[in-house]
């Protein structure tokens, strides 16, 4: 007797153990099956950011026109759209050896206008993160006061000598390198939008073959081109942004497609 209650009790404690096991593997099944494919999730590249904010920028201000049923520009820009009948390009300053290093649609007395007034618009700012008032004081130019775009601040937003990305205190808007993106808008409402760098020839016009006259790099189209009146090359849209990428440098003397500008992010392309 006592040698088969010891063998029960032998059984009984092997079989309570393998329930243990068994219990420890179906816990260790499920946590494989829970946790994500691959390990934790990646941070981002700052290509892909710049790709993402490019494309985010562009749709707040295709939302914006459509819901207001005109451009996030103050009325000084979108006069002096008029009076000129030309798209307008918010450019910047590029001190890195970029060529032009200063360029934009020149406003009267040759002023260059960056992008913080689209982005304070769109982004529904009365003042900017420095303090000094945006054209939208009051919500004047967004009066729904609809946050079109999320975007992050620069930290600290009082940068030093190397810029840093996000909304910076003056409401410029740096990509993941500390350069201002460029925004061009279709303010002569034409459905094409010619802006200022991609626009040359010299930068979106296939050097050779049957598309040389007509269809440019980036799929920009040259405009009259049969009869060689128009020497531009425009995006049919109304809007582009783009960044000049890692390197944070353009050429207008270069192909789009070359050089500096090989690496430019685009919100077209």
């Amino acid at each position: 007797m006592k040698t088969g209650a010891s063998h029960r009790i032998r059984v009984e404690k092997a079989f309570t153990v393998s329930e243990f096991f068994a219990v420890v593997l179906l816990l260790i099944v499920l946590a494989a099956l829970l946790l994500p494919v691959g390990g934790p999730p990646r941070k981002r590249s700052p290509i892909g950011e710049a790709r993402t904010e490019v494309q985010a920028i562009a749709n707040a201000i295709e939302a914006y026109q459509s819901a207001y049923g005109h451009f996030p520009v103050s009325p000084e820009v979108q006069d002096y759209a008029k009076s000129k009948g030309r798209d307008f390009t918010f450019g910047c300053d590029f001190t890195n050896d970029s060529f032009p290093p200063h360029f934009g649609s020149p406003m009267f007395g040759g002023r260059i206008l960056n992008n913080a007034e689209v982005i304070a618009v769109v982004m529904d700012l009365t003042t900017y993160p420095g303090g000094a008032p945006t054209i939208n004081t009051n919500h004047a130019l967004n009066p729904r006061q609809i946050k079109f775009l999320n975007a992050k601040f620069s930290n600290p937003v009082n940068t030093g000598s190397k810029p840093l990305p996000g909304v910076d205190k003056n409401g410029v808007y740096r990509d993941p390198w500390g350069n201002p993106y460029i925004i061009t808008l279709d303010l002569n409402g034409d459905g094409l939008v010619d802006d200022v760098f991609y626009g040359e020839a010299g930068v979106s016009q296939y050097s050779t073959g049957a598309d040389h006259y007509s269809v440019g790099l980036n799929g920009l189209v040259r405009t009259n081109a049969a009869t060689g009146s128009s020497n531009r090359f425009r995006f049919p849209g109304r809007v582009m942004v783009w960044s000049a990428g890692p390197d944070g440098k353009f050429d207008s003397r270069l192909p789009a497609n070359a050089g500096v500008n090989k690496d430019n992010v685009l919100s077209w392309h």
